[in-house]
């Protein structure tokens, strides 16, 4: 394993970290296998978020006896208020099992209204700066999927990392954000590195991505296998093979597609959007259609059983027409 600077941390890091969002899939046993088998190569970066679920406390189970000096916790939270950004980040220390946090993010900034509060009186980043001063949190940082807003929160603020989604298919934070956070030392996570799970050759992908200068990826990894192909990719170099299936999976892809975020669920009928939407991929992209219809079936909700209400859109950061995406799917799947 590799290892960079997480910015004016001065933080080690493994180039490639650990994603939270599929421990959420898994039962404790498999997540702490799926844990204990990424610090054994070497990964020492674990992100959650208090919309994971149970992803942090797993995690911190996974990791009871490890030294806290060999492991990098990051988590995050998107409420609004002081009050909640206090009681968040309390509970995330119970669920880690620890008494301090390396970093604590503001989580899916998005909407002005809800950025005007968290940064107003008595608003979460305050509440974040307190438990900064009162040593609950080392290092603080911010998440999102909108490359403009992120820069220009880092231009008005002090944070000490930047979280954004990068990969082959999404390259809107390289132009302007990438090269400010490297000019004043903020360290740059990347989420998404394999859009969601859209890709499908994650080594080639997680080599493309620390071909450039970023402290770390976090691809989510709910098995020993994923963990052991996403490590291999540290320290690797891109064949030009890998480098064409990249370029033909990208065009095929798109910009519109589900990345697997789970940020539009649930839905109050029940439907797996995600779930829905990967087997449409799996049926149209890779000839996979039986496969996907079969499961496609055992979906104890289906397309047609959206009441239109709109939630899902309000929620999708990547402001995607999930309405009308599942209308496609139902046309796939039901004729």
């Amino acid at each position: 394993m590799n290892y960079r600077k997480l910015g004016k941390t001065g933080l080690q890091v493994s180039e490639i970290g650990f994603g939270g969002i599929p421990l959420q899939r898994v039962n404790l046993d498999e997540a702490v296998t799926v844990v204990q088998e990424a610090l054994k190569l070497g990964i020492n970066f674990f992100d959650s978020a208090r919309g994971y679920t149970d992803s942090e406390e797993k995690i911190g189970r996974a990791l009871q006896g490890v030294p806290r000096s060999e492991v990098l916790l990051a988590t995050k939270s998107g409420v609004h208020t002081k009050e909640e950004m206090k009681r968040d980040i309390e509970i995330s220390l119970r669920n880690f099992r620890t008494d301090y946090l390396d970093l604590y993010q503001l989580h899916n900034l998005r909407g002005e209204e809800k950025v005007a509060q968290i940064f107003g009186p008595g608003g979460s980043w305050e509440g974040l700066k307190e438990a900064q001063k009162e040593g609950w949190v080392r290092f603080v940082g911010i998440t999102g999927h909108l490359p403009s807003l992120l820069l220009e929160l880092l231009e008005k603020e002090s944070f000490d990392t930047v979280q954004f989604p990068f990969n082959t298919v999404e390259q809107r934070g390289l132009p302007e954000l990438l090269p400010y956070a490297q000019k004043h030392d903020i360290g740059t996570i990347i989420m998404k590195p394999l859009a969601g799970g859209a890709l499908q050759h994650p080594a080639a992908a997680l080599k493309y991505i620390l071909k450039h200068d970023i402290s770390v990826a976090i691809p989510g990894m709910r098995s020993a296998a994923e963990v052991r192909e996403n490590a291999a990719a540290a320290g690797a170099a891109l064949s030009e093979a890998e480098e064409k299936r990249l370029r033909e999976e990208t065009e095929r892809l798109g910009a519109r597609f589900c990345r697997r975020c789970d940020y539009c669920q649930p839905c109050p009928q029940g439907i797996d959007i995600p779930s829905l939407m990967t087997l449409q991929r799996y049926s149209e992209g890779y000839g996979l259609h039986q496969w996907a219809l079969e499961r496609y079936r055992e979906q104890k909700a289906k397309p047609g059983d959206c009441l239109q209400c709109g939630e899902c859109e309000e929620k999708c950061p990547y402001d995607l027409p999930i309405r009308d995406l599942l209308q496609v799917c139902l046309r796939r799947f039901e004729g």
